[in-house]
């Protein structure tokens, strides 16, 4: 084996070890909520949390990666569990944030938003005052669930939060 063919074999061998450390498969969620180092943190303890997943992580996106779609999928749905959410570019990959029925209601309790600051907090308020008939709120630093009250629909609350990088569990 001459020079140049080593060389092209370690090309190939190398190429292939960069792929397969960085994950065959991939993600990336755009509009996902990331106000400050505790949002980061979260993301990437959530995407982690599935062995071999690894998130990028800038401002308002995050790239999951791992060996397999199956992982990915993991990964995102441990995303989404943390209280965030984002549109994909993966259509195998299932992005379900919180829903709630298509119907009025005076008073609507979300559970599991990610709320670590108050940057959290008014990046949900401004979310949820964007609704028709949407009162007030009780979204607080911290908080694992909040309501938000006034004469409105409860489905476009749920699609309000998922728009500005936010998903929880709705229940009235």
């Amino acid at each position: 084996m001459n020079t140049t063919h080593r060389f092209q074999l370690l090309a190939i061998t190398l190429l292939a070890c960069a792929t397969s450390a960085f994950g065959a498969e991939k993600v990336t969620l755009s509009g996902v909520h990331n106000c400050c180092k505790s949002c980061t943190k979260g993301i990437e303890k959530a995407v982690t949390s599935v062995p071999g997943a690894t998130a990028t992580v800038d401002k308002t996106s995050v790239t999951i990666a791992a060996d397999s779609a199956a992982d990915v999928q993991k990964a995102t749905d441990a995303l989404l569990a943390a209280g965030y959410t984002g549109t994909g570019d993966n259509s195998a990959i299932k992005i379900e944030p919180g829903t709630a029925p298509d119907e009025k209601v005076t008073s609507l309790t979300v559970s599991g938003t990610h709320l670590c600051c108050g940057k959290c907090v008014t990046g949900v308020e401004k979310a949820v005052l964007t609704v028709d008939g949407v009162k007030s709120h009780t979204a607080a630093k911290g908080a694992e669930s909040f309501k938000i009250e006034g004469d409105f629909n409860a489905k476009d609350a749920m699609a309000a939060l998922a728009k500005a990088g936010y998903t929880g569990k709705a229940t009235k």
